[in-house]
């Protein structure tokens, strides 16, 4: 009996503590995200990053009593980083999929999207939903690595699809011409549009139901525990709308970036 209880107080002495704990105890939380994502996360005309994912995290790390540290990462390698102990939780507009959770465990969704579409402005009277695009004739571009890539692969078979590293590099082969559409998120293409009047025309009725969740390190319960109450508290006491409404129904916010 004392030989059991001696290995048992010595494998809870070897478990590692809650990144919950850690945190608190280091007076840190580091949140990776990628900055160009409007208007979850993107560069304010200084060079700070700015966005409704910046202001949860900030609203999160106030609850904790830490400082927050904002880690710029790569879309293509932001899971190995959140993997390799980069940061501690990944706040960038990331939907939740099988494939993802595979890797990594997910915050209940705290935002819902889909994707859509911005096409040149001559093809305004033709294209009038995803299906109309699915033809050979047209070049669809997106983000590699995104949603937008598997749900353009997925909708668009027919189509030519080209992914490139951002979302400026494939937005910028429509402008000039060389595509004819971008599938991306409806809220990034609905901001590019509101910026850039008669440049892109938006097909604003999304064509997906994604689902955004916050990414952890998997076999921490304590720590998403805690992500899932923070933001159900950030809804009962009203400081999620408040946010939501500063980056999602107004605009004061773009002449910071413009």
């Amino acid at each position: 009996m004392l030989a059991l209880c001696s290995a048992g107080a010595r494998a809870e002495e070897a478990a590692p503590d809650s990144l919950l704990k850690q945190i608190r105890a280091r007076g840190e939380l580091k949140v990776g995200l990628e900055a160009g994502y409007m208007p979850f996360e993107m560069r304010d005309k200084r060079g700070g990053i700015i966005g409704f994912d910046v202001d949860m995290a900030k609203l999160m790390a106030r609850k904790l009593g830490v400082k927050l540290t904002l880690v710029n990462t790569q879309w293509d390698g932001i899971i190995p980083a959140l993997l390799t102990s980069k940061f501690d939780v990944l706040m960038s507009g990331m939907t939740i999929t099988e494939e993802r959770a595979k890797q990594v465990d997910f915050s209940d969704p705290y935002i819902v999207i889909g994707q859509s579409i911005l096409i040149q402005p001559k093809l305004a009277a033709t294209v009038k939903s995803v299906a109309d695009l699915n033809d050979p004739k047209y070049i669809v571009v997106t983000k590699l690595g995104t949603t937008g890539d598997v749900a353009a692969s997925e909708f668009l078979p027919h189509a030519t699809i080209q992914k490139f590293e951002t979302e400026a590099e494939a937005i910028l082969q429509v402008r000039g011409g060389r595509a004819s559409a971008f599938v991306y998120d409806l809220p990034y293409n609905a901001v590019y549009a509101a910026r850039n009047p008669g440049q892109l025309v938006l097909l604003p009725k999304p064509f997906t139901r994604e689902e955004l969740g916050w990414a952890i390190r998997k076999g921490d319960p304590e720590w998403r525990a805690w992500l899932n109450e923070f933001l159900a508290g950030a809804h009962a006491d009203k400081a999620y709308d408040a946010l939501y409404g500063k980056w999602f129904e107004r605009t004061a916010w773009l002449r910071l970036v413009n």
